[in-house]
């Protein structure tokens, strides 16, 4: 009798805790799940007026100035001294850049915008760079909106690819890349093709 009476007694003590624990844990759930949405939740991508994505491919040409008149490049950082003196470039040097974009290989032609960040020589042989730069449109539907591309960028082959990471404006949540090919590239400047294919929101 008294063995089945603490039995009963210990089942019940058992059920008490059990229930105490699942109403403890939900509670800290319920608690970290509130603040959870005071910063952050789902949201409809109609709510920000975003309609169908699209892909769209601009085309144009980059004016990179290194001297003479109207400079668009300049080292702000000297790198690993080098004992080529026939190469301009070092590795670790870093350029900040606000080379105008053109329709045409002329830099005289009709301007669309500028690529404006830096690029940082990041390799000890081949001549590599890694572009952190925002493309900045000044023309038709596209002005005032941004692309945003950070990647590497081997110079001197024929054909590159870069990574479009993100947009503003027209642009917003863009993701896509550039396709690179340098047009005509000395010491004094260099003239480079961008092909760029980039999804977004209209």
């Amino acid at each position: 009798m008294v063995a089945s009476v603490l039995k009963t007694q210990s089942f019940i003590i058992f059920l008490i805790l059990f229930f105490i624990t699942i109403i403890s844990s939900f509670s800290r759930l319920t608690v970290a799940y509130g603040y959870s949405e005071l910063f952050g939740k789902y949201i409809s991508p109609s709510s920000l007026g975003l309609k169908r994505e699209k892909l769209s491919h601009l085309h144009f040409y980059l004016h990179d100035v290194l001297s003479g008149k109207n400079v668009t490049a300049i080292r702000v950082v000297n790198g690993k001294p080098s004992t080529d003196s026939s190469s301009q470039f070092i590795f670790g040097d870093v350029y900040v850049i606000d080379d105008p974009l053109t329709i045409e290989p002329d830099i005289n032609s009709k301007t669309v915008g500028k690529a404006q960040g830096t690029y940082t020589v990041a390799s000890q042989g081949e001549l590599s760079l890694l572009m952190v730069t925002n493309f900045a449109f000044t023309e038709g539907i596209y002005n005032g909106s941004t692309l945003s591309v950070l990647g590497r960028n081997e110079v001197l082959s024929a054909v590159r690819e870069m990574p479009i990471v993100g947009g503003s404006g027209i642009f917003r949540f863009a993701r896509g890349y550039a396709q690179v090919r340098t047009q005509s590239i000395d010491q004094a400047r260099a003239i480079v093709e961008y092909n760029v294919f980039v999804f977004h929101y209209r």
